[in-house]
Parts: C-alpha cells; sequence; structure tokens
C-alpha cells in the first residue's frame, strides 16, 4: 500500500498535535523533540507535522507547507519510481540510505514547476537505535540536507529551485 504525505510546518506543535489526533481521529505515529507523524490509516495518509518559530515559518498556506511525497512499501518501488520520472524527462536527486525524519530512508525527490518539493520514499528503519527514543533525548539529525535537498532543475521547461535548508534543524526533515 502506499500512501501521500504531507509535512507542513507549525508554530505550536503541541496545539497541532491535539487538532490534527481530533480531525483524523488517532494518535501520532512518532513523537521527537519538533516533531510528530501520523500515520492515517483512513484517507490513507502520512501527516508530519515540523515545528518552527512564527518567524521561521512565514505566514499562510505557503508557510504551512514543508513537502510533501509518496510512502511507498520497498526501495524496489522508490527505483522504479526514480526510473519512471527519468524516462519521462523529470529530473531526480536520489537519496538512498539517508537517516531523516527520525528513520532511515531511501528515497528520490522530484520538484515541481514551482519548486514544490515531492519525495517518494520507503522506510528502512522507523527508529534506528542512534537516533534515540524519548522526547528528552538529543537526536542525532542529518546533516542539513534532510528532506528537501536543493534541485538544480534542468529539465526541459524548468528553472532551479533553491529550497532553504537550516544546518542541522529539525525543521527540514520529515
Amino acid at each position: 500500500m502506499s500512501r501521500v504525505q504531507l509535512a507542513l510546518n507549525v508554530s505550536d506543535l503541541a496545539a497541532s498535535i491535539d487538532f490534527y489526533s481530533k480531525l483524523f481521529n488517532t494518535k501520532p505515529h512518532k513523537l521527537r523533540p519538533g516533531y510528530a507523524n501520523f500515520a492515517i490509516q483512513e484517507p490513507p495518509l502520512k501527516l508530519v507535522l515540523i515545528e518552527q518559530s512564527d518567524a521561521d515559518r512565514g505566514t499562510g498556506p505557503q508557510g504551512a507547507l514543508n513537502h510533501l511525497g509518496v510512502e511507498v512499501e520497498t526501495t524496489t518501488e522508490v527505483q522504479a519510481a526514480a526510473e519512471q520520472l527519468t524516462d519521462v524527462g523529470v529530473k531526480t536527486v536520489e537519496e538512498m540510505g539517508t537517516t531523516c525524519c527520525y528513520a532511515e530512508q531511501d528515497k528520490v525527490w522530484v520538484f515541481d514547476p514551482a519548486g514544490a518539493p515531492w519525495e517518494v520514499y520507503t522506510v528502512t528503519d522507523d527508529n534506528p537505535a542512534e537516533l534515540g527514543t524519548d522526547l528528552g533525548l538529543e537526536p542525532k539529525l542529518n546533516d542539513g540536507a534532510c528532506c528537501t535537498p536543493a534541485s538544480t532543475g534542468t529539465e526541459p521547461g524548468s528553472q532551479a529551485h533553491e529550497v532553504p535548508v537550516a544546518a542541522g534543524s529539525a525543521s527540514t526533515c520529515c
């Protein structure tokens, strides 16, 4: 089963967790400092909340969107998506064996014409031991390129898209 992923920037994580728990009648699947994700069965959705200050988040719907994605079950499906996208002329950025969103993942990134980042990904380890599991622990984050690498945008009809990424910041991670 695959499902769509929606990653949102939120300024009040606790209030957002409360709201989305009520909206989708479910509790978060994973909680970490400044981060929560929901594995919603109906509709099939992976909802990710990434806490950012109001200044970093921006305003309105544009400030709310972090990135979009499609979660698939296997690395083979990620590789098939990368091949299919490349075959139709879409520039891809692959990240295999990356640690992001408090999980190990294989993924491929693409950018829509306006620069919105989309990932097709699979989680290969949902809770790597070295990342810590308690809210009180300091997580080990990726190098800042986690979840939204800059695209070169060299496919026909596209422009380069620079996606702001704060080094070492959980706010850029799904």
